[in-house]
């Protein structure tokens, strides 16, 4: 199985994933809760997204990788986040066009985050070892909704002041258009879940969580072969994650056969 080579050609089928997958996420936002004006829109291929002022989903992903970010890319852009009261930022992937990068600066951006984008090739041999045989994997129906998102939320009891962001996040993720949730059972009760995104071939991988009395079962490996050999049933060549540099998560997939391809900046407009 040959391994794609980080460059710009993956990278916009890396930032586009993405990019659809929060587009998707706002579009189950706006169904579910009309009042909340979420939106998005793609400018020169960035993809712009509002999901309320406070959501992690509100900003932008592929500035600068399709088309290069002028600056009146970044002024539709600034006015689209302003014109909502939102903060407006980008995540960029350093396969962006310079250009973008070195206007960046100078409109008052200031960078604020980092994230390391990994990824892997997948076909029908694709294994992930380790896996308890006392823990199953399924994919849940649209009527399961609440127990996919129960069971996310649940995964993060360890920090009760992101319980309400979380019990809303999770519902949205599992009952927004294309959604594709699957949950770990273990005792006939599930104990994590992990969603899945697919867009030109490229599977995103999303949405892990386990409840904290259940850990060191291999949930999540399982979960994360099912996803797997799902994806390739659909058609994908390509699997990717997103994670914190350095990251246990980012170890984790690097056990299992995921590389970085690169590593984003997040930049904010501070005026």
């Amino acid at each position: 199985m040959s391994v794609p080579f980080a460059d710009l050609a993956l990278a916009r089928r890396l930032e586009r994933t993405e990019a659809a997958g929060c587009a998707q996420f706002v579009e189950g936002r706006r169904t579910l809760r009309p009042e909340s004006g979420a939106e998005w829109i793609d400018v020169a291929g960035a993809y712009a997204m509002f999901d309320g002022v406070d959501s992690p989903i509100t900003q932008t992903f592929g500035l600068g990788v399709f088309e290069p970010g002028t600056p009146e890319v970044l002024e539709r852009i600034e006015r689209f986040f302003g014109d909502r009261g939102a903060p407006t930022f980008h995540e960029v992937s350093p396969l962006a066009d310079l250009s973008t990068m070195a206007l960046l600066p100078a409109r008052g951006y200031r960078p604020m985050e980092w994230s390391n984008v990994l990824y892997r090739p997948i076909d029908e041999a694709v294994d992930i070892p380790g896996a308890s045989a006392e823990v199953t994997v399924r994919q849940t129906a649209p009527d399961e909704w609440r127990a996919w998102a129960d069971t996310a939320t649940e995964g993060w009891s360890e920090f009760p002041e992101y319980a309400p962001m979380m019990a809303e996040l999770s519902e949205i993720g599992a009952r927004r258009p294309g959604a594709l949730t699957f949950v770990a059972d273990r005792g006939g009760r599930p104990i994590a879940a992990g969603a899945l995104s697919i867009t030109g071939g490229v599977a995103l991988l999303a949405g892990a969580s386990t409840i904290p009395g259940e850990r060191r079962h291999g949930a999540q490996l399982a979960l994360l072969g099912t996803r797997l050999r799902f994806a390739v049933k659909q058609g994908c060549d390509v699997a990717m994650i997103t994670t914190l540099p350095g990251s246990a998560s980012q170890r984790n997939a690097e056990r299992h056969g995921f590389r970085v391809a690169y590593t984003r900046t997040k930049w904010q407009l501070i005026k």
